[in-house]
């Protein structure tokens, strides 16, 4: 299939595929070699806010009000793939609506309530925790093993939603471009 084809005509959502996991795993630069081969690609709703936040009056930042956070991760997420629908082929995510709808931390029915009708494709890729690659910054200020209980709700709240998770391998960048492409059944762009 080309760059413009989706997996089975089944309607717009199966082209929006999601790179989830764990935090500082790899997903912002396997989306910028996403884009670099020609693919749509969305930034993380949640590094948009920090910045925002960290710019203006700070409230709804995940270390001062997760949940003002969480709200408004989803509202962006929301945004998001409303305007994505309006892109043409393939578009990937950094995070998306169920990374923010299990941070605001309701229940599992809640989520799911807040996120069916706004599907994505069915495969969804993860990040694993990898310590060798993680760093915090001004906008990622948690500290790895609170990345790692991140990974673990996700792990667990996707394949509750219906969800099939891969898991990333731990390589290079090009290496995991490949991966996702061919999982997904699109030819490599170079």
């Amino acid at each position: 299939m080309g760059r413009g084809s989706y997996c089975d005509g089944a309607g717009v959502s199966e082209r929006f595929v999601v790179i989830s996991g764990c935090s500082g795993g790899g997903k912002s630069t396997l989306l910028a070699a996403l884009a670099a081969r020609g693919f749509a690609t969305v930034e993380e709703p949640g590094r948009r806010i920090v910045a925002q936040e960290l710019a203006g009056a700070g409230r709804a930042l995940p270390w001062v009000d997760m949940a003002a956070f969480a709200r408004r991760a989803m509202a962006l997420a929301l945004e998001d793939r409303a305007r994505a629908g309006a892109m043409d082929g393939w578009v990937f995510f950094d995070r998306g609506l169920v990374d923010a709808a299990v941070a605001l931390g309701g229940t599992k029915a809640a989520v799911r309530d807040g996120t069916e009708e706004h599907r994505y494709h069915r495969t969804v890729f993860l990040t694993p925790p990898w310590r060798e690659i993680y760093v915090t910054d001004p906008e990622r200020q948690h500290g790895f093993d609170d990345a790692v209980a991140e990974y673990e709700r996700l792990g667990r709240a996707y394949p509750a939603l219906g969800y099939e998770v891969v898991v990333l391998p731990k390589t290079s960048v090009s290496e995991r471009v490949d991966f996702v492409l061919e999982r997904l059944g699109i030819a490599a762009i170079d």
